[in-house]
């Protein structure tokens, strides 16, 4: 199983960025999944996140500016941000929460990590 997060950049203040978060592998179904980041100097947070039903969470900070969604056929999500600041920059990190077959064909739930992206929001 593989997280691959694509999308980071660098934006000016004010500007969008969309990241989006692929799920590859033998997975029977992905349950929770997040979006994570981490500023420098600073303690990785929880960004979004949003159920296998579509419930959202999110950070105070971000309310209003960021959008999580999901296209469970694609096994992808995706975190649309708007009216980006100097202090949404940082490493932006997704997990899932997920079920997966392993090689001996039975299921196992774990969380995986993608890799980091960088956002960064600068004039």
């Amino acid at each position: 199983v593989q997280l691959q997060a694509s999308g980071g950049g660098l934006v000016q203040p004010g500007g969008s960025l969309r990241l989006s978060c692929a799920a590859s592998g033998s997975i029977f179904s992905i349950h929770t999944m997040g979006w994570y980041r981490q500023a420098p100097g600073k303690q990785r947070e929880l960004v979004a996140s949003i159920s296998s039903g579509g419930s959202t969470n999110y950070v105070d900070s971000v309310k209003g500016r960021f959008t999580i969604s999901r296209d469970n056929a694609k096994n992808t999500k995706y975190l649309q941000m708007n009216s980006l600041k100097p202090e949404d920059t940082a490493v932006y990190f997704c997990n899932a929460d997920l079920t997966y077959y392993t090689g001996s064909g039975y299921p196992r739930r774990q969380v995986y990590w993608g890799q980091g992206t960088l956002v960064t929001v600068s004039s």
